[in-house]
């Protein structure tokens, strides 16, 4: 009996950090910091794929135009979907620093 409430007791402890709150936060937060990677991700090789299309010359410009367009639209697409960016400072801004004056 005496190993079996151990046993319980052991596997309540080992398992009550994962439904805390502050565990859930931590998993929302590594779920926004995927998405945010793959989003960056894609537009970088929609950039990429832009990039090679011009820089061709051999490639036609009836052939590449809509490629090219449909990219841009899909990047301003992925742009729209990412949130704002909230950096955390470690310094005050520089506007609240006193003004230089040259002589």
């Amino acid at each position: 009996m005496t190993m079996r409430r151990a046993v319980v007791v052991v596997a309540v402890l080992f398992a009550a950090p994962f439904g805390s709150p502050a565990a859930a936060e931590e998993a929302a937060h590594w779920s926004q910091v995927g998405r945010w990677r793959a989003t960056h991700e894609a537009i970088y090789g929609l950039e990429n794929r832009i990039a090679l299309l011009e820089a061709d010359p051999q490639v036609d410009d009836g052939y590449r135009a809509p490629i090219i367009s449909h990219a841009r639209a899909e990047i301003r697409r992925l742009r729209a979907s990412l949130p704002a960016a909230h950096w955390r400072w470690t310094v005050a801004c520089c506007y609240s620093r006193k003004p230089i004056h040259i002589r």
